[in-house]
């Protein structure tokens, strides 16, 4: 099994994530993510696989893959479409700078679920605590 990592994007926070994947799974039927690039490693990125999802600048939550299909855009260009399980799942935060695309990310090397109820701080405490080694 092998894990992707990706920036989401334009969300500020994991609800303005939740928030999108909710529009896809209503406009569409299902939660996607569009690639320009498909895994090679797809046949283990779909046996147990996520895409955890990096939103400014800290590793916050991951979605199981489901499916890898092959699709195009807007303009006919060759696409991957990433299917994922619409349920997101709260992991414990990283901190990770930023890249273009995805990335494999090992099994071994993926950040926890967070336990229900268990609270994170806010972004910016959370920030200093880290930097101070208590977090």
């Amino acid at each position: 099994m092998v894990h992707l990592i990706k920036l989401a994007v334009g969300c500020g926070n994991i609800d303005d994530m939740k928030a999108f994947q909710d529009y896809r799974l209503r406009s569409f039927g299902q939660v996607f993510h569009l690639t320009r690039s498909v895994p090679k490693r797809a046949e283990e990125l779909t046996d147990g696989g996520s895409i955890y999802w990096v939103i400014k600048g800290q590793i916050l939550a991951r979605q199981l893959v489901t499916d890898v299909l092959a699709d195009q855009d807007e303009e006919g260009r060759a696409r991957c479409r990433l299917i994922l399980d619409p349920n997101v799942v709260e992991v414990e935060s990283r901190p990770c700078k930023p890249f273009q695309g995805w990335r494999y990310l090992e099994a071994a090397n993926a950040p926890a679920d967070r336990r229900k109820g268990e609270q994170e701080p806010p972004p910016e405490m959370a920030e200093e605590l880290r930097r101070l080694g208590l977090l």
